[in-house]
């Protein structure tokens, strides 16, 4: 066994400790004073796998004249501000092959993304859950989903669309692969407000219907803006990034032309952005956005572009943050594990409508996919999950962390905490399901987490414990 260094210090009375190899040795001794201890036996993170990555993009706009899939079902196109695109990332850990999949669109219904699912899996060999998706939810883009008195799906746009998808996964699978290290980083980005007002009377006023409220907003938010790069192993260049940030991609929906024009909105900007400041691709996947709007929503593409730019910034900051602290954001452990859960929701008996193909029914299965790289967790949820609830599956997860893929396994409208259906607002008034069905998918997805930790990190406790971390042991303090 190749031989380490063991380092304690001791300050203010407690014991830090730390583990590294003798590539950092010199470093370490120069910038501080440490007792060196040579070890040798296996400290955690040892273990090491080996990832490739492999990538495409593609334009997935559709013609002008389709009907568009934002505020009503008989608005359409009559003009494009920018193209949509379909963002494919394949990884693999050595083990299994993965797909990771980003549209620029409102939603796809659940049959769509099980025949996306099915069809790509054949392509890795694999399962159907080793094909993970996500949809940015720009309201620009053509009708993928379908509601309640409206069944006007663009199926031949779909239908292209399925094609397009298995084809680009051909091409990226059999195309170059790149071996990377995998790295991570999470910054707080002041960039959403969350858009239900609640009053000391518990009832809620949609902020879009009173926007001379804004300035009371104090709802929940998610400010979370998750990192994921991907660094080229023999060059040290960024190869891939992907950003996980909550705020519907409204920002340049507005009255008139702004909202029958097709655009993806901020993450277009953010992905354009990276593009010609880093020369890399990027993915940008949505996160609990149900009640999460950017700040300057509905104003025109200008605040589209200050939010998508400032996310895209921030996303800079945390790649370089990222490599420099390496030892705590470098992945070490890189193997892919991933599965699904299942909710049986109720639908609410006051509700008196429901998409036609669920129309009838009493009960519907919902979908929770995960899929885990390392110590991270891409959590894809079946709907538009409110943030307090995507918060809940971030707190409760075991991994170190957890980021939410918006409209990932089925488009089922609002998916709110209990609570909200007492406060009433938009999104509960939307809600297809009772008020215990958000509970249900945050215990699903928790048990879903756990799952694929134990896989991961079977040598460690089942549940989150950090007192194998020698700087924060509890034998280390006096």
């Amino acid at each position: 066994m190749p031989v380490d260094f063991y380092f304690t210090r001791r300050v203010r009375g407690i014991q830090h400790e730390m583990y590294v190899g003798p590539h950092f040795l010199a470093a370490v001794q120069k910038i501080a004073r440490y007792r060196i201890i040579k070890v040798n036996r296996p400290y955690p993170w040892k273990e090491k796998y080996n990832m490739k990555i492999a990538f495409a993009s593609k334009n997935i706009s559709p013609e002008i004249g389709v009907r568009i899939a934002g505020y009503g079902p008989n608005d359409f196109t009559v003009a494009k501000h920018d193209d949509l695109y379909l963002s494919v990332l394949a990884l693999d850990d050595g083990n299994n092959i993965c797909v990771l999949l980003g549209y620029d669109l409102l939603g796809i219904d659940s049959k769509y993304i099980r025949i996306i699912r099915r069809k790509c899996a054949e392509i890795v060999d694999g399962d159907e859950a080793q094909v993970i998706l996500s949809c940015t939810h720009t309201h620009c883009g053509p009708h993928t989903r379908t509601l309640p008195d409206c069944d006007r799906l663009e199926t031949g746009y779909l239908e292209k669309l399925i094609d397009l998808t298995v084809g680009a996964v051909n091409e990226v699978v059999n195309g170059e692969w790149f071996d990377t290290d995998v790295y991570w980083y999470s910054l707080n980005c002041d960039d959403n407000i969350n858009r239900r007002y609640v009053g000391n009377d518990n009832r809620c006023t949609f902020l879009p219907h009173r926007p001379f409220l804004e300035p009371l907003c104090d709802g929940v938010r998610d400010r979370e803006l998750g990192v994921i790069f991907f660094r080229d192993r023999a060059s040290g260049d960024v190869r891939y990034v992907i950003g996980n940030y909550a705020a519907h991609p409204l920002a340049g929906h507005t009255p008139g032309i702004g909202g029958h024009r097709i655009s993806a909105d901020y993450p277009g900007v953010f992905r354009d952005y990276l593009k010609s400041e880093l020369g890399c691709e990027s993915m940008f996947l949505s996160g609990a956005a149900g009640d999460m709007v950017p700040k300057g929503h509905e104003n025109g593409f200008a605040a589209a572009e200050e939010v998508g730019i400032d996310l895209a910034r921030k996303t800079i900051v945390g790649i370089i943050s990222g490599q420099r602290t390496w030892m705590s954001h470098k992945m070490q452990n890189e193997t892919i594990q991933f599965g699904t859960k299942h909710v049986t929701a109720t639908v609410r008996k006051c509700l008196e409508k429901m998409p036609p193909n669920h129309l009838g029914k009493t009960e519907v299965e919902l979908e929770i996919q995960l899929l885990s790289i390392g110590d991270l967790c891409l959590v894809g949820v079946p709907g538009e999950l409110v943030a307090e609830l995507g918060l809940e599956i971030k707190w409760h997860s075991p991994f170190r962390k957890t980021f939410i893929l918006y409209c990932a396994t089925g488009y089922f409208a609002y998916l709110c905490h209990g609570n909200a259906l007492t406060q009433g607002g938009y999104e509960a008034k939307n809600q297809y399901f009772d008020s215990h069905t958000g509970l249900k998918l945050v215990n699903a997805a928790v048990d879903g987490c756990y799952m694929l930790y134990e896989r991961t990190f079977p040598d460690r406790s089942k549940w989150p414990e950090n007192n194998y971390l020698p700087l924060v042991s509890v034998k280390n303090l006096d």
